[in-house]
């Protein structure tokens, strides 16, 4: 059996980097390696800001592609967002709620027939705070700061929370009414 070229891409090795760090990551928050949870964060962040621009440039961009990319954040969130909540630091919900997301998000966008993801703005902003929330505590810890403060962190997720039940809200009922 032949591999898919369109899975052995430069761009689709990138999100491979971030989807080992994502176990690493999560395994660092828990055992309170700061600074390696945060290299390790870094390291997720700068791979994804660039496989997108890799495989258009290098014209690899697929909606295979697309879905590799968006299921190894949403992965990559999911465990370092519940490692921070047994860690007291996000909501325990929200992991579990990235990860429903991104299946409602996949099936919505008929992604598994080979159909680009849809996106919605609401979603696409969830998926930067996703990143942005697991950074804060993993990077003040990581470089030994101390604020925000656990509580402010804790906020941000419960809103995160919110906003991930409007978007799952607002997909689905654009579904109902097509």
């Amino acid at each position: 059996m032949r591999p898919n070229p369109d899975l052995l891409t430069v761009a689709n090795a990138l999100s491979a980097v971030r989807l080992v760090a994502a176990p690493a990551c999560a395994w660092a928050t828990l055992a309170l390696h700061w600074p390696l949870a945060a290299g390790l964060f870094w390291l997720a962040v700068a791979t994804d800001l660039l496989d997108g621009p890799v495989a258009r440039r290098r014209g690899e961009a697929s909606a295979l592609g697309g879905l590799v990319d968006h299921a190894t954040d949403a992965f990559f969130c999911t465990c370092v967002l519940a490692a921070l909540a047994t860690r007291g630091l996000a909501p325990a919900a929200l992991p579990v709620l990235v990860a429903a997301a991104f299946v409602q998000y996949t099936l919505d966008s008929k992604a598994l027939a080979g159909k680009a993801l849809r996106t919605s703005r609401i979603g696409r902003y969830n998926g930067i705070a996703y990143f942005i929330l697991a950074g804060i505590p993993i990077t003040r810890n990581g470089l030994g700061w101390e604020w925000p403060p656990d509580g402010v962190v804790l906020m941000m997720g419960w809103a995160l929370v919110a906003t991930t039940f409007v978007s799952m809200a607002d997909r689905l009922r654009a579904l109902l009414r097509s």
